[in-house]
């Protein structure tokens, strides 16, 4: 049984994440949730309560339940971290290193492996910035699934597309 700390970001591809934390679970991984503010803003963190049985965390200013930070407290607890979606802006605070919000202050603090399924706009992902952005956390060690080509939620069809959580799980799982 593994310990998957599950970061969530703004991306309509956070509904895909509730799939995820379903597999980790019947997979018997423990699961705990980070969800960054813009993900609670299309799905809500009761969601993710529900199928990984423990609570979600958002506020980075929230009382901890211990006395230490929570950042440090998920960053030291987790045997993996997973941020499916991954958004270009979570990415780029990621490789340059950001922490800002609670998710981005414990991807800093672990020393966990560490995988990111991107999600985003096609012209957003082929942007030179989010590619050598990409290209900064692989050299670091970071597992990118990639993105796969089809329909975006812009309306436009192209790579971006974040993979599915049966890929994602698979991937990760090898």
């Amino acid at each position: 049984m593994k310990k998957v700390l599950l970061g969530v970001t703004g991306s309509i591809a956070a509904y895909k994440a509730a799939e995820l934390t379903r597999l980790f679970v019947r997979n018997g991984d423990e699961v705990r949730v980070v969800m960054t503010p813009a993900a609670c803003e299309f799905v809500r963190p009761l969601t993710f309560q529900t199928l990984s049985r423990n609570p979600v965390f958002v506020d980075q200013f929230a009382s901890p339940a211990e006395w230490r930070p929570e950042h440090v407290s998920l960053a030291e607890w987790a045997d993996l971290v997973v941020v499916a979606p991954a958004t270009a802006n979570t990415i780029a605070k990621m490789a340059h290193g950001i922490a800002d919000n609670l998710l981005a202050a414990t991807l800093l603090a672990t020393r966990a492996p560490v995988a990111v399924a991107p999600a985003m706009n096609d012209g957003m992902w082929l942007a030179a910035a989010t590619q050598e952005n990409v290209s900064a956390l692989e050299r670091r060690g970071v597992k990118v699934v990639q993105p796969r080509e089809g329909d975006l939620a812009c309306g436009t069809r192209g790579a971006g597309r974040m993979a599915e959580p049966k890929d994602i799980f698979e991937e990760l799982c090898r």
